[in-house]
């Protein structure tokens, strides 16, 4: 059985240990007609992920990990979606999500921001793997993601139908160092991407801190 052995990070804010994770097989498309990751990557992309995994921190959210092999994050390519009101995406099924920029995630030297109405769902796209000698995190800057299912969250649900999870998006990635507070990021920075993914939560052995 693999292992969810790591600890996460809620999209570069703060490490938090999960309360159960799944472990398991799925199938999904992550591409990109031109990716761009300073000083590594700055052309055609795909994923081709084999690994999908939710994390449940809360009642009200879970991270969900797509990636292409089940190593550690940190020494792995991947995408990462967290879903911050878990209910609220389930009773809004079919609808497009926008997702934005995470929270704590901000350009060095700019202060973060208070937002009274964030974005349910945060997307970022990390290249450990292939950028290991680089700070190679991307988050979504803007675009939607739209959920057909979406697991309930219970690490111990028995019904099939609800350990599911099936979406699809489309959004916009950059480095929060090349943004401008107020400005629209320059296109020659940012990466479009598309994705979708489906599989079934499995509960595997709880996170642990390290590996």
């Amino acid at each position: 059985m693999t292992r969810c052995r790591e600890s996460y990070a809620l999209m570069g804010a703060l490490a938090l240990l999960a309360l159960g994770c799944s472990v398991g097989e799925g199938e999904g498309s992550i591409k990109s007609q031109r990716l761009f990751v300073r000083d590594c990557w700055n052309g055609a992309f795909d994923l081709r992920p084999d690994f999908f995994a939710t994390n449940v921190f809360s009642e009200e959210s879970q991270l969900i990990r797509i990636q292409r092999g089940d190593n550690l994050q940190e020494i792995s390519d991947g995408v990462m979606v967290m879903v911050l009101d878990t209910d609220g995406v389930r009773a809004a099924l079919g609808t497009a999500f926008e997702v934005g920029v995470a929270k704590g995630a901000s350009p060095p030297g700019v202060p973060i921001v208070y937002d009274p109405d964030p974005p349910l769902v945060n997307i970022s796209l990390y290249l450990h793997d292939s950028c290991h000698e680089h700070n190679a995190t991307l988050h979504s800057i803007d675009g939607s993601i739209t959920f057909s299912s979406l697991f309930s969250g219970d690490v111990n649900e028995q019904d099939g139908s609800e350990r599911l999870t099936r979406a699809s998006f489309s959004a916009r990635f950059a480095d929060p160092r090349d943004l401008v507070p107020g400005e629209e990021p320059d296109e020659a920075v940012v990466s479009q991407v598309e994705g979708k993914f489906s599989f079934y939560f499995q509960r595997g052995q709880p996170a642990q801190p390290f590996p």
